[in-house]
């Protein structure tokens, strides 16, 4: 269904309503002459030479030296703590207030993730909170850059460098997004992408892992393609993992790559149209910010109910439903969540984003007459 067009009953018993999606992806270059040249050839598996395309042009998204691809975002996370060794009895420090991803790949690892609170304004991971969560057992932090924002590298850095602790930035809702001009990728240890379906770069399903280390890049590539040796076919040294993402989703992310420029401006747009139409609401609604010197690539346009406002957020997103415009509701805290609960854990920040944010339709198919209405629904149901 083609978002902001008009649909109703085939029939013609009922009046045709609006239908905006949140999320469609944009396949607007080479997406089909890459996969057709994959069929044409045979090369649909994990061998092709997409995969390795894909992996130098994307390169230049993350601003680094190395990138390996794989099979989706969470493994990407995964591979990335491998190769810091990350392992039982070690702690990493994750954000409360992230998709559940950030906090699986550690306990795939027999690690402990130790959660924290959030920034008020960016929503993402406190540098104040991450230095009191440190203990003698912390070997890294996973900085997740949540809905397009980057998390405070800077402060990151200068609290764990010092320390030893590494640092995993979690980058599957920004790219293309940076820090004075740095892309994220690039601005710790080691760092993952998603390409799922709603992302701004998508394969469908699929994965990177980004660094500058040639050691750490050794390390994700013996692991994602079953710990067999590069040098010695069928030999395998370490017990590892069949992510490898498939030359087809490699073909439709190099063509995705080379339009990048066009996807991130579509974000700006959008978000622009929303920041013109909701000004007159920062009463009722927290806008997504900028920090000085960053990019936020505004992946989802995410606005979070004030204090005071009568209608509840979750009433909101049905109402917003009714009117035939699809939103989510911004991520439960990992606190709540049965595998992570901690009913003693003090995380306020993270819970009143949780409780009262939401996320507005963002993707380049949107036009400014689809946001003007959905500006329009939104401020009369939070009158």
């Amino acid at each position: 269904m083609t978002d902001g067009q008009d649909v109703g009953d085939p029939a013609g018993l009922t009046p045709p309503r609006r239908r905006i999606q949140i999320a469609s992806p944009k396949l607007i270059g080479n997406e089909r002459k890459y996969v057709d040249d994959c069929l044409d050839t045979g090369w649909i598996s994990s061998v092709g030479s997409y995969v390795e395309r894909f992996e130098t042009a994307f390169t230049k998204v993350a601003g680094t030296t190395y990138a390996a691809s794989c099979s989706n975002g969470t493994v990407a996370i995964h591979l990335a703590l491998l190769a810091l060794n990350i392992g039982p009895g070690d702690e990493v420090i994750v954000p409360t207030l992230t998709y559940v991803a950030s906090a699986n790949a550690v306990v795939y690892c027999g690690a402990t993730p130790v959660f924290v609170d959030s920034e008020a304004d960016t929503m993402n991971l406190d540098p104040a909170a991450v230095e009191r969560a440190i203990t003698d057992r912390t070997k890294a932090v996973v900085a997740v850059h949540l809905y397009g924002h980057p998390a405070d590298m800077h402060a990151l850095q200068a609290i764990c460098a010092p320390r030893g602790i590494r640092i995993v930035e979690d980058a599957a809702e920004a790219h293309g997004a940076s820090i004075n001009g740095a892309r994220v990728g690039s601005l710790g240890d080691i760092a993952t992408f998603s390409f799922f379906g709603d992302k701004i770069l998508t394969t469908g399903e699929g994965g990177m892992v980004t660094t500058n280390d040639p050691e750490l890049d050794r390390i994700v590539r013996l692991f994602k393609g079953q710990g067999q040796d590069p040098q010695r076919r069928y030999w395998f040294p370490v017990v590892g993992y069949n992510y490898r993402m498939t030359n087809i989703a490699a073909a439709i992310g190099l063509a995705q790559v080379e339009s990048i420029d066009t996807h991130l401006a579509d974000r700006r747009r959008v978000a622009a149209w929303y920041d013109q139409h909701l000004v007159s609401l920062t009463d009722r609604l927290q806008l997504p910010i900028d920090r000085p010197g960053c990019d936020n690539v505004r992946w989802l346009y995410t606005v979070v109910l004030r204090e005071g406002v009568p209608t509840s957020r979750d009433k909101l997103l049905q109402l917003l439903a009714d009117d035939g415009i699809e939103t989510r509701p911004v991520f439960y805290p990992m606190h709540h969540m049965p595998p992570y609960r901690d009913a003693d854990a003090s995380m306020p920040i993270a819970d009143r984003l949780s409780a009262n944010g939401l996320n507005l339709p963002t993707h380049g198919y949107l036009t400014e007459a689809d946001v003007v209405y959905i500006c329009e629904r939104l401020a009369n149901h939070v009158v």
